[in-house]
């Protein structure tokens, strides 16, 4: 990886909905090691919110997993940028990305659409190495490698990783996200123990909207489950794949097998309630090596 801006992400980020942390548990969250914070759920184009994440931190670094192109225009976005760049200089990177297709009234083809908005960002002035692209399938993943920093999956497992390191070259940034329950049987666990069942009953409960979604199920399907694993509620095969869960040291396990399949940097999901997150991001840390 050749950007040091990226290389200061560290191996292990959070993944959370925008808008859902407080000053204290952003600080929290850097002093444990985790390196950046990826805010999901489509923020809108101005972004006013991304600075109340990087205010109250010294270092933590800022990530959008993702803008949807559909919603925010690049303008924008690209003022947006521009302004935290100036306040907040190297904290940010800007992902984008085209979220569900099937939502769109005002039908494009994603690759293209992808295409014009980057060509967009471009003469706006955000540099090619301060944004990333959701890319799951062969194509999009090359248009990252050649138009962006790099790549962040979602919903995806360190075989797609193997794959998306292959597909986009040695240099390119590489953020694939994955989610976790955790379950720690002994007097030290943060709650009682959660059985393999449960452990699927929460997966499932978050992944429902997604598996609606052609472009993931496309890109599950390339990877070789078939139409039982990928038809609601899903298999227990296909949550297994995409949830990691277990005891810390296990999940840990799982974690590192995306770094060991080439990807630069995790952003770890956790399906928890928030009053839960920071103590479940402690217990999960040692194990990951971050302290």
């Amino acid at each position: 990886m050749t950007n040091p801006n990226l290389g200061a992400f560290g191996v292990f980020g959070l993944f959370q909905q925008w808008k859902q942390l407080s000053a204290t548990q952003l600080r929290d969250i850097e002093a444990l090691g985790y390196g950046a914070i990826w805010a999901g759920g489509s923020p809108p184009a101005e972004l006013d919110w991304v600075e109340s994440l990087l205010e109250p931190t010294e270092k933590i670094k800022v990530a959008t997993g993702i803008v949807n192109i559909w919603s925010a225009t690049a303008g924008s976005v690209a003022e947006s940028f521009h302004r935290i760049e100036a306040a907040h200089p190297g904290r940010f990177l800007l992902g984008i990305g085209v979220g569900h297709p099937e939502l769109v009234t005002e039908y494009k083809k994603p690759y293209d659409a992808l295409t014009e908005y980057l060509d967009r960002l471009d003469e706006y002035g955000v540099p090619k190495d301060r944004r990333v692209v959701a890319a799951l399938g062969p194509q999009v993943l090359k248009l990252a490698a050649r138009r962006s920093a790099g790549a962040h999956p979602y919903l995806t497992t360190p075989e797609h990783t193997a794959r998306a390191r292959a597909l986009i070259g040695p240099n390119a940034f590489l953020a694939p996200e994955h989610k976790v329950v955790i379950s720690t049987p002994d007097e030290h666990s943060l709650e009682e123990y959660v059985t393999a069942a449960q452990a699927r009953a929460v997966g499932r409960d978050h992944l429902g909207i997604y598996l609606q979604g052609t472009n993931y199920v496309n890109n599950w399907k390339r990877l070789g489950f078939n139409d039982s694993d990928v038809t609601a509620p899903g298999s227990d095969a296909l949550i297994d794949a995409l949830i990691a869960y277990g005891r810390t040291d296990a999940i840990a396990a799982r974690l590192k097998e995306h770094l060991a399949a080439g990807a630069d940097h995790v952003p770890v999901q956790v399906l928890t309630g928030r009053d839960k997150l920071i103590p479940a991001l402690a217990e999960l840390a040692g194990p990951l090596g971050l302290n």
